[in-house]
């Protein structure tokens, strides 16, 4: 009897799981009709401290955008300072009827769609979403920052960040939203995540 219990016991934690993740959807039109706001911060860059690197501010950072993909990184060398990459996209990236067309998926650290048909210019996919790596400034934000879904709208702010690792490896974000391929994530110091 205990052993059925326990059956039933991960069966509604499982349920449970599945629906307070489930992807969320939106009638089809923009959701996010406003630009990431990148703002240059001068010589007196604040510097963080975190899971045995060394983290610099670049610039000042904010974004309003709908959920793409996630992924949980549990293995990898920037795991428990970036535990969650969020693929998120703005202005015609947040529209339900384009995104209907894209397949959309994330693995090592890199954001990818295919499509059999644009259903917006391949360059306005590229400039209007990214995979971004986010650095949680608090536990707080953390559990936020997990907690998003697929199809939500999230806002953060913080810092485009480099970042130095005690060990010898390092990160640097991208600075502007219209590169693609290596090296063109932002890297975010996240103080506010809603």
């Amino acid at each position: 009897m205990r052993w059925l219990w326990v059956a039933v016991a991960i069966a509604l934690a499982g349920a449970y799981q599945a629906w307070s993740t489930r992807p969320l959807h939106h009638t089809p039109g923009e959701v996010v009709h406003v630009e990431p706001v990148q703002k240059s911060i001068g010589s007196n860059a604040p510097h963080f401290r975190k899971e045995g690197a060394d983290i610099v501010a670049r610039a000042r950072f904010e974004l309003e955008a709908v959920v793409l993909a996630r992924e949980h990184y549990r293995f990898d060398r920037m795991a428990k300072l970036v535990p969650v990459d969020l693929a998120l996209g703005w202005g015609p990236m947040s529209d339900s009827a384009v995104l209907s067309k894209l397949s959309i998926t994330q693995g090592n650290r890199f954001y990818f769609w295919t499509t059999p048909e644009f259903p917006i210019p391949r360059r306005d996919i590229e400039i209007h979403s990214a995979n971004m790596h986010l650095i949680p400034a608090t536990d707080a934000i953390e559990r936020r920052i997990e907690a998003a879904r697929v199809g939500q709208v999230v806002k953060l702010s913080g810092y485009l960040v480099d970042v130095k690792g005690d060990d010898g490896w390092s990160i640097s974000t991208s600075m502007t939203r219209e590169d693609t391929g290596a090296g063109a994530c932002e890297v975010i110091w996240v103080e506010e995540f809603e």
